[in-house]
């Protein structure tokens, strides 16, 4: 037998499976010093182990809660209730009662306490439960302390927490409830208290809020709080609410809500200097926990009493620094269209490949750029990224309007340009894109050929060095030209013939159906597949139930089936490297997962003709050609026409020739990542058989120099690589901001544009049109279910998204600028186009009737 009760006192963190998480947290919140915790107790979970083993008969039911259907609600509902009522209606023991009246008794009997529930999970006391289980406020006397301890008990199987458990895959037998008894304070006033500001994540402010009575009534959101935050020990912001209600404490037991005296309702209820006493202690509490801490409090007799703490999740990390200067982070994953955490392998391999340092955060990557702003040359430059990002552009210039943030540097030689001054001018030549292309396709057969020998640290080596000539080819000036003057020249086309012919983003139908993009060409190459298998009912019957990404080889065995293997293994030799998320090398590619493509191949197959994918390129050939052939027409009638008419032709056949190539380096890295990772993967298997891994997929979670340590010592860390799993699940759960500083403050940009009709949600215009049509949120390629006519609303599309496009109408997501993945493969598809609609997920709900304004960049719902 354990011990049943512990007080405050006897507890730390580590805890954590017999107290949980809150009662952990309590004791731990005990021990430092000038903290004033209320006295208190925990009945630990060797008591609610007792109380289980009382009643044989909740054993039989508790087998049945895992076959529960998470989404049945009436037989969770009829089980749990038995189970609770089964709980609360034990005896408690005597030696079990008899201990927590002991304790009671130490504490004052006749005193009004505070029951709360603490739940653990065995195998994860980390997990969080918040908000899942009960608390009961202003309990007077041993028989009603002992009977609300059975009701947490209880709390452990009420319905919302048993569906949590079944979705979520806790087992309930390993789920234990803790008990904390806490004696109430009845304070004048009570509130919460944020060492790091919850709107803007500011680590250096400290935010407060505070009301009259009990606390509770500010965590339920009854009434309205006052604010303050403060920075540097003073009081930066503050706001008094009208405070109407407080919940107070009633004679009988229990709590009321009572009226505040209209002279008192606007009274602040904190002085400054309370206010600034408080925030020293949520600062001291931070720093004995190591990390940004949300707190609950309350103020009795000009003393402030400490009731819990918990760690803030939401906060998004902030890149480790060793100095204490000012940073100014831009996140990479909005450039690159891939805001997803990536694992330490990929990370460490973005990190080889990209000339500019990037720093980690919450397993995503960015690059400081508060040397940029300081000087003015590169802060043109940045600023001009604003351009393609608004966002970006508004955040980065309010982080400028501050006096202090930004050091003021002279000019420096300009970094990041090309050694040897401008790159010379080319010209508007096709042989240039082909020959690059060429280059890098002999190069990655040569890497194909040469690695096939390397295994051990001198695969490492090799890769270290192909990594070189990776960089070679991705970083080439001519390359970087070509994409550059077609990305200026669209420009160029929209300033003048906005200007000229009031034409707005003409140059979006101008690219449409251009050659040499690698990516549209991946679209219509699957509808090519599909051609293949459509004249195949059986082929495309057993395609509809296939689950297993062995299926390629059973193909064969059907009518047709020989014909459909070698289309779809003829667009993975082609395509197979790419997926979604495809810059981290860990992400599973199609060639790996050939199941994740079929939904959009059954798609195409369904909702297309033969030969569409010819005819959508043609057709968009023809647009093209015709918006050209009116626009020059239509400058030829204006002063020096002519002129201005030779003047776009020659933009418009730069832009054609050249704009196709923007997504090729892409291809050729990722084409290269695939080559390095399968090798890797080999070099994985190779130590799982020597007992050093245990599963080849665990190499993801180090990073290359350390996995080049492991093949050298046939050692690994088995914990660094458990710790790393744990959090790269923790990352998945937070959003990365667009821009943050090193205070951890995320800098909001926002679209200054008027003319927007209220209520529709505004982004940025990348590809012209207007569209409406059935919204369908798609999160994951592999749950594509669309008819034509549907317009796609998702969070983010790098080049893997592109065979989807072919079938929608339309596209609306989160993150992008006018030259991110999407963008640039919608305006060749001529599909109207808004990016950057922050939350477009969850504004825009499924099925809803959209109309896409892709020429001035807003979404409106329809009634």
């Amino acid at each position: 037998m354990g011990s049943y009760v512990l007080g405050f006192q006897e507890i730390d963190q580590t805890e954590v499976a017999i107290v949980g998480g809150k009662g952990a947290h309590l004791g731990e919140l005990s021990r430092i010093e000038r903290i004033r915790v209320p006295a208190g107790f925990c009945v630990t979970t060797d008591g609610f182990r007792r109380i289980m083993a009382e009643a044989p008969s909740i054993d039989e039911r508790l087998d049945r809660l895992p076959r529960l259907n998470p989404d049945d609600r009436e037989a969770i509902r009829t089980l749990s209730t038995e189970i609770r009522r089964t709980l609360e209606g034990i005896a408690i023991p005597d030696d079990l009662a008899a201990a927590i009246t002991l304790a009671l008794a130490r504490l004052g009997e006749q005193a009004a306490y505070a029951v709360r529930s603490s739940a653990t999970a065995e195998d994860l006391p980390t997990a969080s439960f918040a908000g899942q289980h009960d608390t009961y406020l202003n309990i007077v006397g041993p028989a009603a302390i002992l009977q609300h301890i059975s009701r947490c008990w209880a709390s452990l199987f009420t319905e919302r927490a048993v569906t949590y458990r079944l979705r979520n895959g806790f087992n309930h037998r390993k789920v234990y409830m803790a008990v904390v008894v806490q004696q109430m304070v009845f304070p004048h006033a009570a509130g919460i208290l944020f060492t790091a500001d919850p709107v803007t994540s500011n680590r250096k402010v400290v935010s407060v809020e505070a009301s009259f009575g009990l606390g509770e009534a500010l965590v339920s959101g009854l009434v309205n709080a006052d604010m303050y935050k403060v920075r540097d020990g003073e009081v930066v912001a503050k706001a008094v609410a009208t405070k109407q209600l407080a919940i107070h404490a009633s004679p009988a037991g229990g709590t009321q809500e009572e009226a505040i005296d209209p002279e008192r309702q606007e009274q602040p209820a904190l002085t400054d200097a309370q206010v600034v006493r408080l925030a020293q202690l949520g600062r001291r509490i931070e720093s004995h926990f190591g990390r940004p801490q949300d707190i609950e409090w309350c103020l009795v007799d000009d003393e402030f009493q400490i009731v819990q703490s918990r760690p803030i999740t939401t906060l998004f990390p902030i890149p480790a620094a060793d100095d204490q200067e000012n940073h100014v982070y831009i996140s990479v994953g909005h450039q690159q269209m891939m805001t997803d955490p990536m694992k330490p392998l990929g990370l460490s391999f973005w990190q080889m490949t990209t000339p500019r340092p990037m720093f980690e955060a919450g397993g995503r990557l960015f690059v400081d750029v508060v040397r940029d702003l300081g000087s003015p040359t590169s802060r043109a430059r940045l600023l001009a990224l604003g351009k393609s990002d608004p966002l970006i552009g508004d955040a980065l210039q309010s982080i400028l309007e501050r006096d202090d943030f930004i050091p003021s540097l002279p000019d420096a030689s300009p970094a990041g340009a090309p050694a040897g001054g401008a790159p010379a001018p080319i010209e508007t030549d096709p042989t240039i894109v082909t020959d690059l292309i060429a280059r890098n396709q002999e190069s990655i057969a040569a890497l194909k050929r040469d690695i096939r020998t390397k295994s051990g640290p001198a695969l490492f080596d090799f890769i270290l060095m192909d990594i070189q000539e990776l960089r070679r080819i991705l970083f080439d000036r001519q390359s970087h030209a070509v994409f550059m003057s077609a990305m200026e020249a669209t420009w160029w086309l929209n300033e003048r013939l906005e200007a000229w012919l009031g034409e707005k983003n003409a140059a979006d139908t101008l690219t449409q159906s251009v050659p040499h993009n690698v990516t549209s060409g991946m679209g219509l190459a699957l509808l090519g597949v599909a051609d293949v298998i459509r004249p195949h009912p059986e082929v495309v019957a057993f395609l509809q139930r296939v689950d297993d990404d062995g299926f390629l080889d059973e193909l064969p065995a059907l009518a047709g089936g020989g014909e459909a293997r070698d289309a779809i293994r003829g667009f993975l030799d082609m395509y197979g490297m790419r997926c979604v998320g495809e810059i981290d090398i860990t992400k599973p590619r199609w060639s790996e997962r050939p199941t994740t493509l079929i939904p959009v191949l059954l798609g195409n197959i369904k909702n297309f003709e033969p030969g569409a994918g010819a005819q959508r390129f043609e057709q968009g050939r023809q647009e093209a050609w015709a918006k050209e052939q009116e626009l020059l027409e239509r400058l030829r009638t204006l002063p020096e026409g002519e002129q201005k008419a030779e003047e776009v032709k020659r933009k418009i056949d730069r832009v054609r020739t050249f704009i196709g190539y923007r997504e090729y380096p892409k291809y050729g890295m990722v084409s290269r990542y695939f080559v390095y990772k399968q090798a890797l993967l080999e070099e994985a298997g190779r130590l799982v058989q020597a007992h050093v891994l245990r599963e080849k997929e665990d190499i993801f979670y180090l990073r290359f120099q350390e996995l080049h340590e492991v093949a050298r010592t046939a050692q690994v860390d088995q914990q660094l690589i458990a710790q790393r799993k744990d959090a790269f699940r923790s990352y998945q759960a937070l959003t990365p901001p667009r821009v943050f500083t090193s205070d951890g403050e995320v800098i909001a940009g926002a679209y200054r544009r008027d003319g927007v009709p209220a209520g529709a949600f505004v982004g940025l215009p990348v590809s012209a049109g207007t569209v409406e049509g059935r919204a369908r949120v798609i999160l994951d390629m592999a749950d594509a279910d669309l008819e034509p006519g549907d317009i796609l609303v998702t969070a983010y599309t790098d080049p893997s998204w592109t065979p989807l496009f072919v079938a929608i109408a339309g596209l609306v997501t989160e993150v992008g600028g006018l030259m991110t993945h999407g963008a640039v493969i919608a305006r060749e598809y001529g599909l109207p186009a808004v990016v950057g609609v922050e939350h477009a997920t969850r504004l825009i709900r499924d099925g809803q009737r959209i109309r896409v304004h892709g020429t001035d960049g807003y979404v409106e719902i329809l009634p």
